[in-house]
């Protein structure tokens, strides 16, 4: 059976949480394979709202296997937070369908206070985390000193591991930073707390889709965020710390490359950013004023207001050659009825050169100017259409060109927030 990789094309929040959750019937595991808590889906199924941050978007589909991979760097209390609230609205989180990585790596309360200290010493330089600690989380995972979550279950083991992380951050908090420290014995004591509770939850995950696999299941790989923010491929340094791309979906769950049929890009219908770093298409004016109003456009983690512009189409074609895009799911389109017209950045222009592509070097990025194509709006709502033809013909018009431009083709569109309104044109899952 095929197996199918979701990725973010822009710089995160294009809706990947619902597409997940759509194809989760189709599935028979998902599976979390990078970013932490610092991530935000947010799914309306039936007018009911879920905001999820660590654990898939397929929680709430009955009898399906939601995996957190050994990629996700993990904060206990922020996960046990997270299934308490499903429980609230009646998705009960059991070990029997849900697994967390034993070589995930765990955020500690340390790595939230360097997250914070450090954006603040930055001042106007700062990246714009969220300040959960999670970069300081992967660069512990590098440097062969994290804490890992099977760590969780060899008190003797991860009391060494915190006794020495605490020797050298604590040294780096108080006499670089001038923040808070922290004591060992407070953190030993509110970590083995929660690893009791996580502690049924714990799997060798790399084995356990292995033979899933091997019996015939179709695995369904969730990433964070977006291609721009990718460490290496995004605009760097403006990123998130791990790589957000479809490659990433084999090393950050145990399986191998050849396993994953077929890569699947979430691309929004326009441009939104959330954080500092460049973003050639951002609007300030009445029309990105009308695109984050209708399209709701503040983070789910974070409440933050997220940037808004016209769609770049060098964007989209920089993620789908990193990414090896086989299709791609348009979400909000709903976002731009009744606009008089529609843009598209078709490419940049620096000193009067024309730049097809997305530049090595970010700082070019910033000096870049969109270069615009113009096509003539819909008055007509798409919320109601139920069938492709079903839009109006200047939507049908967008698309195409959306086509032409990225060399990818639109498997599946969402028009409006809700499960039920998006058209599959054609299913990932039944097509290798």
């Amino acid at each position: 059976m095929p197996n199918v990789v979701i990725v973010g094309t822009q710089w995160g929040d294009e809706g990947k949480g619902k597409i997940v959750d759509l194809l989760t019937e189709f599935a028979d595991a998902v599976v979390r394979f990078q970013g932490g808590h610092n991530a935000g889906h947010t799914l309306v199924i039936q007018g009911k709202k879920y905001v999820l941050h660590l654990i898939p978007s397929g929680i709430v589909r009955a009898n399906k296997l939601c995996i957190i991979g050994n990629g996700v760097v993990l904060d206990p209390a922020a996960l046990i937070e997270e299934i308490q609230h499903l429980a609230g609205l009646g998705v009960v989180v059991n070990s029997n369908l849900f697994k967390i990585s034993a070589q995930a790596n765990l955020i500690m309360p340390y790595h939230r206070e360097l997250d914070i200290a450090r954006e603040k010493r930055k001042g106007k330089g700062k990246i714009g985390t969220t300040g959960r600690g999670i970069g300081p989380a992967y660069e512990d995972r590098a440097a062969r000193r994290g804490i890992r979550v099977s760590d969780l279950l060899n008190r003797q083991v991860f009391e060494s591991k915190l006794h020495d992380n605490l020797a050298y951050h604590n040294f780096m908090l108080e006499n670089f930073y001038d923040a808070n420290t922290f004591a060992f014995e407070a953190i030993r004591d509110e970590t083995m707390r929660m690893a009791n509770i996580l502690a049924p939850y714990i799997e060798d995950v790399g084995h356990l889709l292995h033979e899933a696999i091997g019996h015939g299941q179709s695995i369904l790989f969730e990433g964070a965020q977006g291609t721009m923010l990718d460490v290496e491929h995004g605009t760097y340094p403006y990123v998130t710390s791990s790589a957000t791309v479809a490659g990433n979906a084999a090393l950050g769950s145990g399986v191998g490359p050849t396993v994953l049929h077929h890569i699947l890009g979430i691309t929004k219908a326009y441009t939104t950013r959330v954080g500092s770093g460049p973003m050639p298409t951002e609007l300030k004016d009445g029309v990105g004023e009308h695109l984050s109003r209708v399209g709701g456009e503040v983070g789910a983690t974070t409440g933050r207001a997220r940037r808004c512009g016209w769609f770049d189409a060098v964007v989209v074609r920089h993620a789908a050659r990193v990414n090896g895009l086989t299709s791609m799911a348009l979400t909000k389109l709903d976002v731009l009825d009744g606009l008089e017209k529609v843009r598209i950045c078709v490419a940049y222009e620096r000193n009067g050169s024309r730049i097809e592509h997305i530049p090595a070097d970010p700082s070019v990025l910033e000096m870049c100017e969109p270069v615009y194509e113009e096509m003539p709006g819909w008055k007509t709502s798409v919320t109601l259409a139920k069938r492709k033809e079903d839009l109006p013909p200047e939507a049908l018009a967008y698309l195409r060109r959306l086509e032409e431009l990225t060399g990818v083709r639109v498997s599946i569109l969402s028009t409006g927030a809700d499960r039920d309104q998006t058209m599959i044109l054609e299913n990932p899952f039944q097509k290798l």
